[in-house]
């Protein structure tokens, strides 16, 4: 499965879906259109084990895509001394001069035998023309999006987990997920660990004795810690986040992320059957939300609502002073969630 956003590259309205970075095989040509950095690294990797294990003389070559000489591609494909198969990777396309771009141009439509040729786009519109040509044509197209929100974090960790055929508590998932969710290869490495360190099912009392230390103070420890009502927890990591340089913006969009969840659980609390996928969730989040739900009244969530609505106006320029504006929010969540409503005027 791929994930997440691609505004940099030219539009994906453009590009038919392509297989997965992790079921990608080999072809003459093959274009990786890498959203996501990490993935993409994985892509290439797999592509070059596919062709070691297919012949261990295998040629590899990398091209520098800035200072690409014409006619280098034609030395790069043409047929070795000793026959052996040839794989040229091109990792940074965008990049491309025009003697690559044109050289690439006339390669598509006729690639030589016996040669895969990988090519990584790692975002901008630069080489547009060559992606257009190799959407249309019958080599695979990899487009990988990036993992931004803690869901696609989530779905990327439990795969990685089943990949490795074992398992992992969904709670244990979203622990993962929020003491080391700020850097995806650093996630991805833990739950590698955790994998080999660890035996059955991986559970939240295992990453809390691994990583306990490495929860940080985020827009979203600030918003769990509001949504619990926990004056002190939510003020104090509301300071250190600010302190170590997160904007405010970030910070009441998790407060709306938040707060959003738990009035979309609280509207479908009472029907039958309703699943994490209806609520636009990962199950961890929607599990969480539910236990988050107890103490919280439909007025509070109005209040809430209210205030996180307020604070986005204004750390968006309607305030001169963000920060106090978030901190006001933060109050008033906690606030709520401990009954302590503001009076209706009469």
């Amino acid at each position: 499965m791929s994930h997440g956003n691609l505004t940099t590259l030219p539009r994906r309205a453009s590009y038919p879906d392509g297989p997965a970075w992790d079921e990608v095989r080999l072809a003459p040509i093959v274009l990786i259109r890498a959203g996501e950095e990490l993935l993409a690294d994985r892509a290439v990797a797999r592509l070059l084990a596919q062709a070691r294990q297919q012949d261990p003389a295998t040629e590899v070559s990398t091209v520098e895509a800035a200072t690409y000489e014409s006619h280098q591609l034609d030395t790069l494909v043409s047929p070795s001394l000793f026959g052996e198969p040839k794989l040229v990777l091109i990792p940074s396309l965008e990049q491309m001069t025009d003697a690559l771009l044109t050289d690439l141009l006339a390669y598509v439509p006729a690639p030589a035998p016996d040669v895969v040729v990988v090519l990584r786009h790692n975002g901008g519109q630069r080489g547009k023309k060559l992606l257009e040509a190799l959407a249309k044509s019958p080599y695979p197209v990899v487009t990988i999006q990036a993992v931004k929100s803690p869901k696609d974090k989530a779905a990327l960790v439990g795969a990685d987990v089943r990949r490795a055929g074992r398992r992992i508590d969904p709670e244990a998932v979203g622990a993962l997920v929020d003491a080391l969710g700020n850097d995806l290869r650093e996630l991805c490495a833990a739950a590698e660990q955790l994998v080999s360190d660890t035996q059955g099912t991986i559970t939240v009392e295992a990453v809390n004795t691994y990583y306990a230390g490495r929860f940080e103070a985020t827009g979203f420890t600030v918003a769990d810690a509001a949504a619990a009502g926990n004056v002190v927890k939510a003020v104090t990591a509301l300071r250190h986040a600010l302190a170590t340089g997160t904007d405010p913006v970030p910070i009441v969009a998790a407060l709306a992320m938040k707060i959003r969840q738990l009035a979309r659980v609280a509207a479908m609390g009472g029907r039958r059957g309703v699943t994490a996928r209806d609520l636009g969730m990962a199950p961890w989040q929607a599990d969480r939300a539910r236990r988050e739900l107890a103490g919280w009244s439909d007025d509070a969530l109005a209040v809430a609502i209210q205030a996180v609505a307020r604070a986005d106006a204004e750390v968006k320029g309607a305030s001169r002073d963000p920060v106090y504006a978030v901190e006001r929010a933060v109050l008033t969540i906690c606030d709520a969630r401990r009954g302590r409503l503001p009076r209706r005027a009469s």
